[in-house]
């Protein structure tokens, strides 16, 4: 994938993209490349087959995904009379 250097970011860009990178709690890499998207109009495409469910990805804070995996975590085992 291609790299670019920026320079001259404007001091008002550069705070849109420092609090979309806090808010979403994701790098700021990840942030400007969102912001290039929806800017052009366009989703990246990803590099895996399944590309189902990556709007979801990191829509999440780290407490809300914290919560769901609390929540999921009785479904995760594995019932062994069910299995017989």
């Amino acid at each position: 994938m291609e790299a670019l250097t920026l320079r001259k970011i404007p001091p008002q860009v550069a705070r849109s993209i420092r609090r979309r990178s806090a808010e979403k709690q994701i790098s700021l890499n990840r942030a400007v490349l969102e912001l290039l998207e929806e800017a052009v109009g366009g989703r990246r495409k990803r590099d895996t087959a399944n590309g189902d469910l990556d709007e979801l990805f990191g829509a999440w804070s780290k407490a809300e995904g914290a919560a769901v995996s609390r929540s999921l975590k009785s479904h995760r085992r594995v019932d062994p009379e069910l299995w017989r």
